[in-house]
């Protein structure tokens, strides 16, 4: 059988054999995990069969989709000299760059595959999400829209520490608005804003993550970080700083409008959102869908629409996103 490489690099084929070198048993268990569930996660990934013996390994299938699983071995396995393999790291790679462009030679990109905070490194995983950091990167208004679990906060928070800590803004609002999924805020004890902090709590998630718990707070002491809800940015006039806008298919067009000329000189802005989870009362047009309309040939503002491949949590909210998509087309 040949090598992958020289498979990699010939006329389509149904059918790819290969071996995966230097033979190591361990190894291969690891790779191929338990009761082969790594291997299952990768067929199911790309609709292909995946049998081997040993080192020696064949798929069938498609010829991209097999090329693109052979790829996604291949990696792996070399990652098993270093670290052990679990479910997750499974899923986490196949959503890697390089197999998407395998797959589709128009997602090819440059933009860098990590942000690099001090105390943590964000992989970004996907042409889609390096698309998304590189539009951040060069565009001042950023829009990020898509399903759940495709990363868009998360990267959009990782995005302003760097520039935080690369002393390129000299500070971070993070916003949101104050729509109830289903609960009323009324019932909640306390002031506005310790009625709201529960619906902020994914964005001091991933804070505490990437800063460390008592560091946020000190900057939130500092108000070097602001969280707030987004009927606190009236008026305001935003300057020098990273502003981030979560769940933002939960604002009307008059609250889009509002808070988009809060801009000031110096601030870049990334809004991220789900058009398909809006829970605006009496059926309120969402500004999220508005103003993709509205804006979609302004310049130095930028689009990035994931979808339900993009999804980098459990597996299965891939399936969940496309059983939700196949029932609201029928």
């Amino acid at each position: 059988m040949k090598g992958l490489d020289s498979i990699l690099n010939s006329p389509v084929s149904s059918t790819l054999d290969f071996h995966l070198e230097p033979v190591d048993n361990s190894r291969l268990a690891n790779l191929c995990g338990q009761f082969g569930e790594h291997l299952r996660q990768i067929e199911s990934r790309f609709g292909v069969q995946i049998n081997h013996r040993g080192n020696a390994f064949r798929i069938v299938g498609v010829a991209d989709d097999a090329q693109a699983a052979a790829l996604v071995l291949q990696n792996l396995y070399a990652d098993t000299v270093k670290e052990s393999l679990t479910p997750q790291r499974v899923q986490l790679s196949l959503q890697e760059a390089g197999v998407e462009v395998l797959r589709d030679p128009s997602a090819e990109h440059s933009a860098p595959l990590e942000l690099v905070l001090r105390q943590k490194v964000v992989r970004v995983r996907g042409a889609n999400q390096a698309r998304y950091i590189q539009r951040i990167r060069e565009y001042d208004i950023n829009f990020g829209i898509g399903p759940a679990g495709t990363g868009k906060t998360y990267l959009a928070v990782a995005a302003a520490v760097e520039a935080l800590e690369d002393e390129r803004v000299s500070r971070i609002i993070l916003a949101r608005p104050a729509v109830e999924a289903g609960e009323r805020l009324g019932f909640l004890p306390g002031d506005l804003a310790q009625k709201i902090d529960p619906y902020l709590r994914p964005l001091y998630d991933a804070l505490y993550e990437m800063l460390g718990f008592d560091h946020v707070a000190k900057l939130i002491e500092r108000h070097i970080i602001e969280v707030a809800p987004l009927a606190f940015m009236r008026g305001r006039t935003l300057n020098d700083a990273y502003i981030i806008l979560d769940e933002a298919q939960n604002t009307t067009r008059e609250q889009m409008k509002m808070f988009l000329t809060r801009i000031g000189f110096g601030s870049k802005v990334i809004v991220t959102g789900d058009v398909t989870q809006t829970d605006l009362p009496d059926k309120r047009a969402s500004g999220l869908l508005h103003v993709t309309t509205i804006l979609k040939d302004v310049e130095g503002v930028s689009f990035t629409m994931f979808e339900k491949k993009d999804v980098v949590r459990h597996p299965l909210v891939q399936r969940v996103v496309a059983a939700y998509e196949k029932h609201e087309n029928a």
